[in-house]
């Protein structure tokens, strides 16, 4: 086994579906005049999000670490406040501790932003993009909100449930629910009982998330229990995650220093801010709404392979 890890993981034939498949990543944004851009993929700030573990690199003869991006949105939000306009790129991201059959240390993300768009704009969008890479699935799509899926395939309401009651579901499924928060509880349970029912034969959105899940998403105007926040499935798959963006450089601050705070609480490392995203944000980035869309997985589904490593030229154990 050991002399054939020279070779790649993913067939001849799969790389060159990848490449058709990534033109036409291209040609759908060449065509609605969205600018193709290119971001560093190190920076001295790191993502404060608790439940992602940044990779850490050194640079011969400069003292302090650098961060391998797990998402080129802070560097892209600059250019938005910078006068950019419209942009999208493809690129290599980094996420720690995340390796198994959908899941690589190193993937693509195409990462796209759209002025004057909310995110029900966006995820018009994002349809249309994932119709175009997979012709199989059926025009339209479906939309629920985060409370709707819950409500449908949990049987329970995710803003009214106590928390008791998410931790007996999540034993129920023969996971350990001690230590784990709210938030990460609805995750076990969205991610056993709700996500694998949606997307079957057509792309499927979940929105209005609870808002101490935003993350980067402005909330709701009109319920702010919710963000405005979407993500995309595919055959039961999440594909991507959008927003309407933050544009409030203080709120952005203080959910950064409540993550940090969180990765204190958990023994975890606190990470260096961005605060050239904050004065980005402080300058004033235009209205406008974001997505993040993993590119493997959908290459995986157009080849129809059942893991990640079939479709990139060398996974983890390869390198």
């Amino acid at each position: 086994m050991t002399e054939n890890l020279w070779q790649p993981s993913a067939s001849i034939e799969v790389l060159k579906l990848r490449a058709a498949l990534l033109q036409q990543v291209r040609d759908f944004f060449a065509a609605r005049a969205v600018l193709e851009v290119e971001t560093p993929l190190a920076s001295r700030a790191a993502i404060t999000e608790p439940n992602l573990d940044s990779a850490e690199v050194r640079l011969p003869g400069i003292a302090t670490p650098f961060y391998l991006h797990t998402s080129p949105e802070f560097f892209m939000k600059r250019l938005l406040a910078a006068g950019s306009g419209d942009i999208w790129q493809a690129c290599k991201v980094f996420r720690g501790a995340e390796h198994g059959r959908l899941h690589n240390p190193e993937f693509t993300m195409i990462e796209w932003y759209r002025l004057g768009f909310d995110h029900h704009a966006l995820m018009d969008e994002v349809a249309a993009l994932l119709r175009t890479l997979l012709p199989e699935l059926e025009e339209g799509d479906e939309r629920l909100s985060y409370a709707e899926a819950f409500r449908r395939y949990a049987g329970l309401d995710p803003f009214e449930a106590e928390t008791a009651e998410l931790a007996a579901l999540v034993q129920g499924f023969g996971l350990d629910p001690a230590g784990l928060d709210r938030d990460a509880l609805l995750d076990a349970i969205a991610s056993h009982k709700v996500y694998p029912q949606l997307g079957h034969g057509r792309v499927a959105f979940v929105h209005a998330f609870p808002a101490s899940q935003a993350a980067l998403a402005r909330l709701d105007d009109d319920d702010p229990r919710c963000a405005r926040r979407f993500e995309a499935f595919v055959a039961g798959m999440e594909l991507a995650n959008g927003f309407h963006e933050l544009l409030d450089a203080q709120e952005q601050r203080r959910r950064f220093m409540l993550e940090n705070e969180r990765r204190r609480e958990r023994g975890l490392p606190v990470m260096p801010v961005d605060e050239h995203l904050l004065a980005a944000l402080e300058a004033g980035m235009p209205d406008c709404a974001g997505v993040a869309l993993g590119f493997d997985r959908v290459v995986m589904l157009a080849a129809g392979r059942d893991a990640l490593h079939e479709v990139i030229s060398f996974d983890f154990d390869r390198i």
